[in-house]
């Protein structure tokens, strides 16, 4: 079993644990049909992971997005372990330059869609829906809100900026 899988596992049983001791776990359900738990990635960003990888944007590497301009899977053998999340990376260097500087391209949000946020709502962006704008990442649920998103940045960001405080307080820190 790899480490990562073990720490999964352990963290897996720890929650299972606290449920049974009167604390409550709260996932949030994406409508493709798995359950995804939000992780702490910085100061003021939830991570969205896939409930049954553990993780973070589904394995897809996210420093690719900025120097390959697409959306690439990371390696099994090169993850890297954050604040919580397994992200994986295409190459050695993808992995360095995260681990030098994550919030730079941990996706806003955590990955949660912006223009859901803009609404109040947590909804996990999909890795191959995404597009960069302020020099940051962001995953949408849909090509249409990343086409409302792309017609004007700056108000999304804004509207989702005055929500998103309030959305956190809806998704639970492991």
């Amino acid at each position: 079993m790899t480490t990562a899988r073990q720490e999964r596992k352990l963290a897996h049983n720890g929650a299972f644990f606290a449920a049974f001791s009167g604390m409550l776990v709260v996932v949030t359900i994406w409508a493709a049909g798995f359950v995804s738990i939000p992780v702490r990635a910085a100061p003021t960003e939830w991570v969205v992971t896939n409930r049954y990888t553990g993780l973070a944007i589904d394995g897809f590497d996210p420093v690719a997005y900025f120097v390959e301009a697409a959306p690439k899977e990371g390696r099994a053998e090169l993850e890297f372990r954050s604040d919580g999340a397994v992200w994986r990376f295409l190459n050695e260097g993808n992995r360095s330059a995260f681990a030098a500087a994550p919030e730079v391209y941990t996706p806003r949000f955590g990955g949660h869609d912006p223009m859901a946020l803009a609404r109040g709502a947590a909804t996990p962006g999909h890795p191959a829906l995404w597009l960069i704008a302020e020099q940051r990442l962001y995953l949408f649920y849909s090509d249409e809100a990343r086409a409302a998103f792309a017609r004007d940045p700056e108000a999304a960001i804004e509207a989702a900026e005055r929500h998103w405080p309030a959305v956190q307080h809806t998704l639970v820190r492991n």
